[in-house]
């Protein structure tokens, strides 16, 4: 069954139970500034799923496209994608788990074929601070429905995902889990505001059992485990309480929220551990194949990577983002000049986005009219946007490969020439360094971007001198100087200097990271800061605006442990036996054998916060209340695509 047959099948299966089937919401948002993209196929439907009457009913149906654009680093493996589908079925105060966990199994089991023995669940394992129960109702339907194909339900306590790879799997099938089997827009429980509804969900995952886990994710292997070994195809949140100044409470009326990836899904039912093999990416690839005349076995991770961006960039097109330097226009055109630069590298130097174009817009225009509609005009864009950086391309690497004759040796020592390294004249052991310099001439100069300089770099075993992007944004900032532009709001990083305004205001920072990854969630991670004796400014990655009430949670959680006077302190380790305690560190710092490591806690209970730091900070966070003053977050704006920045005060 290909991944356009399940689809079909998905659809009318749910519309055969009174599902309607409503069109998927365009990949930009109409209706929400915060987010780029519509990164998730519950979006669009979060105003129905929080009361407002949908006009289609209280039983909705879709496959609904999605953008996530904070993934583009991780495409090159065999199961991450930017760009994906969700098949997804709502119940608005209509059914609930007795009838949609039936159902979820039914469609996977029976109507796509799915081996019922390579089924794992997870549950959520409650809460009981907040007075949540242990979804056992979801685990007992489950249970019901294993018994039935003959299969030992064992149920498994894990917590955290890090405990999962402590406890490992246990012979388990059905596995409860905390903060990762809870969905509520604040992320966690405990962090919801009075109002906010929230509740369980759970997840199937499917397994490979010829997969071998990798011990780089963890010791053992658990459903939650990214090694590849289990994939979840499908995951229905139920959202039965609501947060009161009392506690949490049931919700009247209670939903249901199902998403599964079709890609995921499609790769199951193949039985590949490979998702790129699916229809609605292999025909990507063998036209690559075709175009370079390599084989995807020798060059996996290109051809994957070419084959995601360019059908993520089809789809932005179709939905009008025109390739540009801003916001969603600058996403598409990371993509496409990634996939350029690939295929490049495969030896594609001919134009090839107007073939492989239309063999994207071939997968989709018999279910997306708008593909079809849109063909002549999407591949006109995306191939303007190919001849213009082509050209840049060309340019670009030949400085590149120039500039690639500095090497440096163990001891530091420039060497100019390979050769007086194989003569002996340096030391022979050697390694091949890009300088900030380097980087900043073929942006400024040839308008190479960054990240691709970085990748080419990486490709040839080139690493970034040390503290490569201090140094060239010193160069930007010179350049900014010397044209007489504005200079506010320009990033430099680092402390202004060691006053005790400043030390406060650094230590504050500390706080105020673990409270946004607390608020936001882990995919935030520190992008560079700056301190002042006036302000803290700090940038981090996440993808949309943060929320009046998420800016409140932070304030909230920083001050709180202000007013908990917690002692810091600082430790030197290893550093690798820093990474595994726990410590954080800021993205693209490179370190040395040993790190300090500040911690912000009570004696005898877990730190708050654990930061690889120089200092200064103060000794115990009770000083930054001194004189009456409290944290608040001044500003919160975009600093660049996928980071966001913050400035706070001590007032």
């Amino acid at each position: 069954m290909t991944a356009q047959e399940i689809r079909k099948v998905y659809l009318k299966f749910f519309e055969e139970r009174g599902h309607a089937v409503i069109p998927r919401a365009q990949l930009v948002p109409q209706n929400d500034p915060t987010t780029l993209f519509t990164g998730s196929g519950m979006q669009p439907l979060i105003p129905y799923l929080l009361g407002q009457p949908h006009p289609a009913g209280t039983r909705l149906v879709d496959s609904q496209t999605v953008l996530r654009a904070q993934d583009i680093e991780e495409i090159g493996d065999n199961r991450h994608t930017t760009f994906f589908e969700m098949l997804g079925n709502w119940s608005l105060g209509d059914y609930f788990k007795k009838e949609q966990i039936p159902w979820f199994w039914e469609f996977m089991t029976e109507k796509i074929g799915l081996d019922s023995r390579r089924i794992y669940i997870t549950c959520y394992i409650g809460d009981p601070a907040s007075g949540i129960p242990k979804d056992t109702e979801s685990a007992n339907i489950w249970e019901g429905l294993f018994s039935k194909e003959g299969i030992d339900a064992k149920r498994v306590d894990i917590g955290s995902e890090q405990e999962g790879f402590e406890k490992g799997e246990q012979g388990g099938r059905i596995f409860f889990y905390g903060e990762k089997n809870w969905w509520c827009r604040a992320g966690q429980a405990k962090n919801m505001p009075v109002g906010e509804p929230g509740g369980p969900d759970t997840e199937m995952f499917y397994l490979f059992p010829d997969v071998q886990h990798n011990p780089k994710y963890g010791e053992n292997c658990h459903p939650n485990c990214d090694c590849g070994r289990y994939i979840e195809v499908g995951n229905s949140v139920f959202m039965e309480y609501i947060k009161t100044k009392n506690g949490f409470e049931k919700l009247p009326k209670q939903n249901v929220d199902f998403g599964g990836g079709l890609e995921r899904i499609a790769q199951a039912v193949l039985d590949s551990p490979d998702m790129f093999k699916i229809s609605l990416l292999w025909p990507i690839i063998e036209e690559l194949e075709k175009l370079s005349g390599k084989n995807y076995d020798s060059h996996t991770e290109s051809m994957r990577v070419i084959a995601d961006h360019l059908r993520a960039a089809t789809f932005l097109a179709v939905d009008s983002v025109v390739p540009s330097n801003k916001e969603q226009g600058y996403v598409a055109r990371r993509l496409l000049r990634r996939a350029i630069m690939k295929a490049f590298n495969l030896g594609i130097e001919q134009n090839f986005l107007e073939q492989v174009a239309a063999a994207v817009a071939d997968m989709y225009k018999d279910d997306f009219p708008e593909v079809a509609e849109k063909r002549r005009e999407v591949i006109d864009i995306l191939s303007r946007e190919e001849k213009i950086f082509r050209q840049t391309l060309r340019t670009g690497l030949r400085v590149f490969e120039k500039l690639m004759t500095f090497h440096v040796t163990d001891d530091g020592e420039i060497a100019h020439d390979v050769s007086r390294v194989r003569s002996g004249e340096v030391m022979p052991t050697y390694r091949k360094v890009i300088f900030a310099d380097m980087i900043f001439q073929l942006y400024d100069t040839y308008g190479f971007p960054v990240e691709l300089t970085l990748e080419e770099a990486n490709l040839r075993n080139i690493v970034p001198e040390k503290n490569w992007q201090r140094k060239f944004d010193g160069l930007m900032q010179e350049q900014r100087n010397r044209s007489q532009t504005a200079s506010k709001g320009v990033f430099k990083g680092g402390l202004a200097d060691h006053s005790v305004e400043t030390t406060k205001l650094h230590t504050t920072t500390h706080l105020m990271y673990e409270a946004l990854r607390r608020v936001l969630g882990d995919h935030v991670i520190q992008r560079g800061s700056n301190v002042t004796a006036e302000r803290t400014r700090f940038d981090f990655s996440h993808p949309q605006k943060m929320t009046d009430e998420e800016k409140a949670d932070v304030e909230r959680i920083v001050n709180e442990q202000i007013e908990a006077d917690l002692t810091v302190t600082f430790k030197d380790y290893p550093t690798e036996e820093a990474f595994k305690m726990g410590a954080k560190g800021a993205f693209g710092d490179k370190y040395g054998d040993t790190v300090k490591v500040y911690t912000m806690g009570k004696p005898g209970e877990k730190p708050f916060s654990m930061e690889i730091c120089g200092g200064p900070h103060v000794t115990h966070t009770g000083q930054l209340a001194e004189g009456g003053k409290r944290f608040k977050l001044a500003k919160e704006e975009a600093s660049s695509a996928g980071i966001r920045r913050v400035k706070a005060i001590l007032q």
